[in-house]
């Protein structure tokens, strides 16, 4: 069973990784440490794991609904989520090694400037969710605590 508590909880795990790691990756002597890897490989587990939970339990509650709009809303989320999960691919590919575990950094200013695009891009995907979508299946489903 999912909740819109535990989707709230991911977001502020989410958000709150978010605001850590920025701060520790402007300092470039903290980027290759343990602990600066460690955060960012938990931050890239939760987004994929909640990218992975909106996509397998809200989008077909809203795609079912007769309405037109919702569907149309459900289709424009879903058609977001798969871009912003092909850029966030990318950006591993490019900055990590996921096996490893470790960053890859050769140009420290422009893994900097693509970081800060990234945490921007989530974060604000974040706040769609909580405005728009998490009440829209509440009005759909008429369940206010669980999403399925």
């Amino acid at each position: 069973m999912i909740t819109y508590e535990a989707l709230h909880q991911q977001n502020h795990k989410i958000t709150e990784l978010t605001n850590i790691l920025s701060l520790l990756l402007k300092e470039r002597s903290l980027c290759d440490s343990e602990v600066t890897c460690e955060l960012f490989f938990d931050y890239v587990e939760r987004v994929k794991h909640h990218f992975d939970v909106i996509d397998s339990h809200l989008y077909s509650r809203l795609l079912s609904n007769g309405e037109q709009r919702v569907k149309n809303t459900a289709s424009r989320f879903m058609g977001g989520s798969k871009e912003i999960k092909r850029i966030f691919g990318d950006y591993l590919k490019k900055w990590c090694k996921l096996r490893s575990r470790q960053l890859v950094i050769r140009q420290y200013d422009q893994f900097i400037a693509e970081t800060d695009e990234m945490f921007q891009m989530v974060l604000d995907r974040i706040q769609d969710e909580t405005e728009h979508l998490y009440p829209l299946v509440r009005q759909v489903t008429g369940e206010p605590q669980k999403v399925a």
